[in-house]
């Protein structure tokens, strides 16, 4: 890709176009950034901590479940992912976990997931959830014990969904420990990004589903390796351009999104990406660290320049976009504790 200038959405001084792999070596403009953007966008996440809650009627059937339900279990995924790629003592891993058990606490440590899969056996949402906590450490054995016959029906492993769903649903079952009902590899294969689609045909919903299929792969970051070489390739070559079309267009939780998918890779850190990308998004971000999903980036100071469903979502997507490129760009492993139980040992609610 050539280098040409475009001027940002506020207006402001051009910037340079995302460069492709190859070019000079890291600058260390997203180090730069980074620690800062992680932090803020944390600290907006943690005072807005009640609106994560939920509803009193929220196993109604009236309720809303993507704004309800959806925002908290990925407040326990996306938090308990930070963690885990955060220091031990760090004020981010601290907050991170303190967030993962603020959601567990919603959910009445599990009884509440519970009695949405007695309610709901056919749907998977109530599975996907719990396998946040799961996969974290904080379990239910009465959940559990209801899931297993579950999940074992051939109504479960015939449920008809896109590939990048039913790749989710996999990885939900390694994290709850069962015998998983299909195998990942054939089901990556079905996926937009396991058939190496064309590039040119990336747009926001096969962007959406390409991230998530990496995130599903590779267990939202936490297992680069499981990504193959020719999908790794491939990401290589065509980020820097997918990024740069997302910039433009102002989308920004769908930058985010990829540059979580770039740090989630095998191998060295795409610093080049990282480096052109980051100040960006970090130039986007409220001083009280919220991230709007798209458009123009508000100039208002005040507290809530957003309505908190429209950037709660590309918030805590930037904040588990910074967590992972800060451990892609240092070399780091997987750096966090198991969960919220003690290490090497899980915590059981009955």
């Amino acid at each position: 890709m050539t280098t040409t200038a475009t001027e940002d959405p506020r207006g402001r001084p051009a910037r340079e176009r995302v460069s492709t792999p190859g070019a000079s070596g890291a600058s260390g403009a997203a180090l730069a950034v980074l620690p800062g953007v992680l932090a803020s966008a944390l600290a907006w996440t943690d005072a807005h901590r009640t609106r994560f809650a939920l509803p009193d009627d929220v196993l109604e059937p009236h309720t809303q479940v993507n704004a309800t339900l959806k925002p908290l279990g990925e407040l326990a995924q996306l938090g308990s992912t930070i963690r885990r790629t955060t220091a031990p003592g760090t004020p981010e891993h601290e907050l991170a976990g303190d967030l993962v058990t603020y959601a567990w606490e919603q959910v009445h440590e599990g009884a509440l997931l519970l009695e949405l899969l007695r309610a709901e056996p056919f749907a998977a949402y109530p599975y996907e959830i719990y396998a946040a906590f799961a996969g974290y450490g904080l379990r239910h054995e009465g959940f559990e014990a209801l899931a297993r016959p579950l999940t074992a029906t051939r109504a479960w492993a015939h449920t008809e969904q896109h590939a990048n769903r039913q790749l989710g649903l996999v990885n939900s079952e390694r994290r709850v420990g069962v015998l998983t009902h299909t195998d990942a590899g054939g089901v990556l294969s079905r996926t937009w990004l396991g058939g190496l689609s064309e590039p040119w045909m990336f747009e926001g919903p096969s962007g959406y589903a390409l991230t998530h299929t990496v995130f599903h792969l590779t267990d939202w970051g936490r297992m680069p390796d499981r990504v193959p070489e020719r999908i790794d390739g491939y990401l290589r070559t065509w980020l820097p351009a997918w990024a740069d079309g997302c910039l433009e267009s102002g989308q920004w939780d769908l930058t985010g999104e990829l540059l979580a998918v770039a740090a989630s890779l095998p191998g060295p850190a795409p610093a080049e990406l990282l480096d052109a990308v980051w100040p960006v998004l970090a130039d986007v971000q409220h001083p009280t660290g919220c991230v709007p999903e798209t458009g123009v980036p508000a100039e208002d100071p005040a507290p809530d320049p957003y309505p908190f469903i429209d950037c709660y979502h590309s918030t805590l997507v930037t904040a588990f976009a910074a967590a992972l490129s800060l451990r892609s760009l240092r070399g780091d492993g997987e750096r966090g504790e198991t969960g919220g139980a003690a290490p090497g040992r899980e915590r059981r609610t009955p």
